[in-house]
């Protein structure tokens, strides 16, 4: 049966795109990539048209394109996940796609060893579960669908009926980790969004996304990161993390990285425990947060350090980092270890929690 659950975009605000090559995202295998490669379904934006640009092959495309299919079946593509997590939605963009675009798609989900081959992924195709039915696909469109799912997934297939391309493909969900061979001690960065911390809230970014600021390495140009706009009043900006598990922290980096002429004067982080809250733009103030640094300069595109001048170790569940007057903060790390978020008990001995809410 043929379903349609387009959506707007906006649908999966909080969302991260779990395939996207940033977080180490990858196409494994495709049926077929004669006119372009499979590698274009996960690069940034949503792909470029160049009228008289050719190849060998045929039209130069930016997307995935297979050739026209003279047998019965249809096209794939496996993608392996930058991070495993739970599936909200995806995004099958046909964007410049228009007298070859597919008529339909489905997606299916697979949860299997990190460490699995990309070719040992097509042996287990009895575990492939369903998570998209069969839908209608627009062409020159963002097809974007909901996906009811609350598994874990490590890899994804796009199929595509019977053939042709998809410019982008996109795939919305929440990171997980598997923390269940932590050791004690064990330091994480808790706000790494491969560990499954995400960016809450934050009162602005005109220039720089929010997500950026927990994205893995160091960022590549002052595009990669997080930026607000130049404040011509009073007040400062803000970012609110929810860290991926409840932790103590220990250590923390505030990094300035390509930031010269636009990072903030100062910094201060604040934290709140409140397990399982949803924290979020609105609701933020009607949580109890203590500092947990307290105010101090920043430099030019530097890395800075703080361990002694932590005030309050935690235990934390979200984190808040405090900007003023405004300006580019490329990534924040936020090292610690975990703590038994259900009851507030560390691992290992501790400070308790601080009040989760007034």
């Amino acid at each position: 049966m043929e379903r349609n659950f387009n959506l707007d975009a906006a649908a999966f605000t909080g969302s991260i795109d779990l395939a996207q090559e940033k977080l180490g995202g990858r196409a494994l295998l495709a049926s077929d990539e004669f006119f372009a490669e499979k590698e274009n379904l996960l690069k940034p934006g949503r792909g470029l048209f160049i009228p008289d640009k050719y190849t060998e092959q045929g039209k130069w495309m930016d997307g995935w394109e297979s050739r026209r299919k003279r047998v019965p079946g249809y096209d794939w593509c496996i993608i392996k996940l930058g991070v495993p997590g739970i599936i909200r939605g995806v995004d099958i963009d046909c964007n410049h796609f228009l007298g070859n675009s597919p008529a339909y798609a489905s997606v299916d989900g697979l949860c299997a060893d990190e460490e699995i081959s990309d070719h040992a992924v097509l042996a287990e195709s009895n575990k492939w579960v369903e998570i998209l039915p069969r839908v209608a696909l627009k062409q020159a469109s963002q097809n974007i669908f909901a996906v009811a799912s609350e598994q874990r997934w490590t890899h994804i297939r796009l199929n595509i009926y019977p053939d042709g391309g998809v410019a982008r493909f996109r795939v919305y969900g929440a990171a997980t980790t598997d923390w269940s061979h932590a050791k004690p001690d064990e330091m994480f960065d808790l706000a790494a969004i491969e560990n499954g911390g995400t960016v809450a809230a934050c009162n602005d970014m005109f220039f720089g996304n929010k997500d950026n600021l927990i994205m893995p390495g160091r960022g590549v140009n002052m595009g990669d990161g997080w930026e607000t706009r130049r404040r011509r009043g009073q007040g400062y900006d803000w970012i609110i993390v929810r860290l991926g598990h409840a932790g103590l922290i220990t250590k923390i980096e505030v990094d300035t990285c390509h930031y010269k002429g636009n990072y903030p004067d100062v910094c201060w982080i604040d934290g709140c425990y409140a397990p399982g809250a949803n924290i979020d733009l609105l609701t933020w103030p009607d949580y109890e947060w203590t500092e947990i640094l307290s105010k101090t300069k920043l430099k030019a595109d530097n890395r800075h350090f703080y361990e002694k001048e932590i005030k309050q170790a935690g235990p934390w569940t979200h984190v808040r980092l405090n900007i003023a007057p405004d300006g580019g903060i490329s990534r924040l790390r936020v090292h610690g270890i975990l703590v038994d978020a259900g009851q507030g008990a560390l691992t290992k001995g501790g400070a308790g929690a601080s009040k989760a809410h007034k």
